[in-house]
């Protein structure tokens, strides 16, 4: 039998791409050092057993304050309470950018798959896309496919 993780899976079933990984690790040593395959297959596990820590240990913090979400500030609090608080800055300051980064992404109107759509658009397709729910929901397989006179947003909603 196989070592089974918090949520039931087992340990093979979490893991971090490979190639990702042993990226991050060579840009972080100098040019001329190797680094064994085995030895890079450890270190992609101490990654996965640290997020699960951190994971588990955020949701300790959360279930404490009787929240339902994982927030960040339950993540820094996690990485205190675990004895990483002198990473608690440089993490910080990391989603900080992170988080300017999306937003400005998501200002500009460029999104990861590159579809820009009119608001328009954009409301009729989710229109359409609330009339398939709806059918599935009533029992009738998928709406029909709205044409462009039917797709477009009625001046009264």
């Amino acid at each position: 039998m196989e070592p089974m993780d918090i949520v039931g899976r087992t340990k093979e079933d979490a893991s971090l791409p490979k190639a990702t990984m042993t990226k991050i690790i060579k840009e972080m040593l100098p040019p001329d050092v190797r680094v064994a395959r085995d030895a890079q297959d450890l270190l992609i596990e101490c990654c996965v057993e640290f997020i699960n820590l951190i994971s588990s240990e955020s949701n300790e913090v959360c279930n404490r304050e009787e929240k339902r979400t994982i927030a960040p500030e339950h993540v820094l609090k996690a990485l205190e309470v675990l004895g990483f608080g002198e990473y608690i800055e440089e993490v910080y300051a990391a989603y900080e950018q992170h988080r300017h980064e999306t937003m400005d992404t998501m200002r500009s109107g460029k999104w990861s798959n590159g579809a820009e759509m009119t608001e328009e658009e954009a409301l009729a397709e989710q229109q359409r896309m609330f009339a398939e729910a709806r059918a599935r929901m009533n029992g009738g397989g998928s709406a029909p496919k709205q044409s462009d006179a039917e797709a477009q947003p009625s001046s009264n909603s």
